[in-house]
């Protein structure tokens, strides 16, 4: 098999992507992490991929003209890595087209709610204020809108009678380090396919 090359983006302390290399470490994701790309460049998660030997792309997005103009930047580090997949763990930013053209099917990105419901940035919170029942983890395909893309993958997390964000957190959290290596190793073997917003697991 030729090497499947993966490149994570991150803006905090990275547990996404240290699932992912334990992963991998553990010999379980037969894929090669080519690159962190991080916007915070204090954040932990570039600590993370120091200890881990993986490159590590950080800026400062107030540095740039626009977005297009650092993303222009990122392209180029991932065309020279030849990436076949970006993973969106944690990255804290609206993608662009300079990004989404060239990757779309080949960028996915993992959201901790039943998409459609709790788009954004506090889905957690949301889903406890709301009172539902039943949240969960979303992994899609990135489209350029906010969580919006094709569903590839979802896993549904029970919300407790005195739930807190904070307690609700910590088992989402933990679907996704289960959830986000899966889809990975599926898109590594081939066995995900796309028609409109419709996506295929063949297992």
């Amino acid at each position: 098999m030729q090497p499947y090359r993966v490149a994570i983006f991150a803006s905090g302390s990275g547990t996404n992507f240290q699932a992912i290399v334990d992963q991998v470490q553990k010999g379980k994701l037969d894929v090669s992490i080519e690159l962190l790309v991080c916007d915070r460049p204090e954040a932990y998660v570039v600590e993370r991929a120091t200890e881990a030997k993986v490159p590590v792309f950080a800026f400062r997005p107030k540095e740039y003209a626009n977005r297009e103009a650092y993303e222009a930047l990122i392209l180029k580090e991932l065309q020279e890595r030849q990436v076949d997949l970006i993973v969106m763990a944690g990255y804290m930013r609206i993608i662009t087209n300079v990004l989404v053209e060239p990757f779309f099917g080949r960028m996915i990105n993992v959201h901790p709610s039943l998409l459609p419901s709790f788009p954004g940035v506090r889905a957690i919170e949301q889903a406890v204020e709301y009172g539902v029942k039943q949240t969960g983890v979303t992994v899609h395909f990135v489209d350029g809108g906010l969580d919006s893309g094709p569903i590839i993958a979802q896993r549904a997390v029970e919300i407790h009678e005195h739930e807190t964000a904070e307690s609700l957190a910590e088992r989402i959290h933990a679907a996704e380090h289960v959830l986000l290596p899966q889809v990975i190793r599926w898109l590594r073997e081939g066995r995900v396919s796309m028609d409109g917003r419709r996506v295929g697991i063949k297992l």
